[in-house]
């Protein structure tokens, strides 16, 4: 098998965003037409994850603490990826004190057929790109083709990524609008971003959410849950939302309940099964107003209430292979789900292992000359 350090990762190609949208594209389509396998009977669980609880017995074991967990996400994805695989992965929020991801992913690549091992990868940059990768599917097929104004409501890494990736969907793009909650991480995004896309001509810091959302074609939303419940999470009124805009709803996002029940909303979700899913395993409102925060919760819990037709839920993979209707007009306001999906980083991963493959790149490791039981 081959091992694949972080410069391997990057040598391979990893970084691509506009390959990477490409090949999310295909995972959605997959994913709409079936050809998967995620954990749990359902064949659509994020994955497994393991908490502390806030007192420990035991003297060695770890305390619950800000995003403190471990978690193994194993998928199958079909089609010419014809893979699975795992990601691997412990958080903890204090890791910054130590220069650290919060999250440290690793990514073990498998045959679908014998289970061999083909690649050990470092898995942080692998998450990172696919998760901007598939928001930027969105802009692909939603986004207006004159988009010139993004905003970013959550500066950080997670919208490093999917700026990145819709850039390279809508290079017209000239103007973008930041909002953050701390002036020093806000104010270092912004240098990030100027320096890494000196093609924009207007990067400035906003101070309320209306300014950024106002006269924006697309807006990122990338900011993480609150502890106030969704009283915290960034708010979009329908006033304030420019007709024709995408909305990118990766993170925690509020919108008035009447707004996402009428006409006004084209609602779509990178794959109704997951919200399904986390609805059977949290009961309804856990995981929206707890755990995560993305409007896709919140839609399914109102699904499943009898408040919204699911039929108003519409696959992004859908849309992309043309089963469904996209945009019609230049009026029409999408909101688009994205829960993230380990089928994603499965399909990622195989087209960088080719890469490095075909390059040259990496480590050889051996697992036997010979298998000692067979």
């Amino acid at each position: 098998m081959l091992y694949l350090s972080e410069p391997d990762m990057i040598a391979a190609g990893v970084t691509d965003s506009a390959k990477c949208v490409d090949a999310m594209e295909e995972v959605l389509i997959l994913l709409a037409e079936g050809d998967y396998r995620m954990a749990g009977a359902s064949a659509n669980s994020h994955g497994a994850q393991i908490n502390f609880p806030k007192n420990p017995k035991f003297e060695n074991m770890p305390a619950d603490g800000p995003d403190r967990r471990f978690m193994a996400m194993p998928a199958y994805i079909g089609g010419r990826f014809n893979n699975a695989g795992v990601k691997w992965y412990g958080s903890n929020a204090e890791n910054r004190k130590h220069d650290l991801p919060r999250s440290i992913h690793v990514f073990v690549l498998n045959d679908s057929v014998t289970g061999a091992p083909k690649a050990i990868m470092s898995a942080n940059l692998l998450s990172a790109y696919r998760t901007g990768a598939v928001p930027a599917v969105g802009v692909k097929h939603l986004a207006l083709e004159n988009s010139t104004v993004a905003a970013v409501i959550g500066p950080g890494v997670m919208s490093r990524s999917i700026l990145d990736a819709t850039l390279s969907q809508r290079p017209g793009i000239k103007t973008l609008k930041v909002k953050g909650r701390s002036l020093g991480s806000t104010q270092r995004y912004v240098d990030w971003v100027k320096e890494r896309f000196p093609q924009l001509e207007d990067v400035r810091i906003v101070e309320t959410e209306q300014e950024a959302i106002e006269g924006s074609d697309i807006v990122i939303a990338a900011t993480s849950t609150s502890p106030d419940g969704p009283s915290g999470f960034p708010y979009f009124k329908k006033e304030w939302i420019k007709p024709g805009a995408l909305l990118l709803l990766p993170a925690a996002a509020r919108f008035d309940d009447d707004f996402i029940k009428s006409d006004d909303a084209r609602l779509v979700v990178d794959y109704k099964g997951l919200y399904s899913e986390w609805f059977n395993e949290n009961g309804p409102d856990v995981t929206y107003e707890v755990l995560l925060g993305i409007p896709g919760n919140r839609w399914w819990d109102m699904k499943e209430a009898g408040e919204l037709p699911e039929e108003k839920l519409v696959n992004m993979g859908d849309i992309a292979s043309g089963k469904a209707t996209g945009r019609t007009n230049d009026e029409e306001i999408f909101c688009y789900s994205v829960g993230g999906m380990p089928v994603e980083d499965v399909a990622w991963a195989t087209d960088v292992l080719d890469n490095a493959i075909a390059k040259g790149i990496g480590t050889k490791l051996n697992l036997w000359e010979a298998p000692e039981l067979s």
